[in-house]
């Protein structure tokens, strides 16, 4: 008889709670994706918007690095793809996206 009527109890408490109530049960799952977003996503996308800056800079004669680690000279620069002088006589055609990096003028004449 006693925890019958502690059921009825609670279960009238929390019908009275309010909706400030089932607010506070999503907080935490709300905190969650905030934290998510700023950790992760936020610094993905400044990465890709730095890196489309430098792709859209390119030019020719630019000293540049690629993912595989080739480092060369632009000959020729298209909108998709790029003609990479790696010495004097190999040329090689690869893909814009496929450059990481940019070296300052003369680095590659330097070694």
């Amino acid at each position: 008889m006693l925890i019958s009527n502690a059921y009825a109890q609670t279960a009238a408490t929390t019908a009275a709670a309010g909706p400030m109530d089932s607010v506070m049960q999503f907080l935490p799952i709300i905190l969650m994706f905030a934290v998510l977003y700023f950790l992760m996503v936020r610094p993905q996308m400044k990465k890709a918007k730095e890196h489309k800056a430098l792709l859209d800079a390119l030019a020719k004669g630019d000293e540049v690095v690629t993912q595989g680690g080739l480092a060369g000279r632009l000959t020729k620069v298209g909108d998709d793809f790029v003609t990479l002088a790696i010495t004097d006589t190999v040329e090689i055609q690869m893909q814009k996206p496929a450059i990481t990096l940019v070296l300052p003028k003369g680095t590659l004449k330097s070694q």
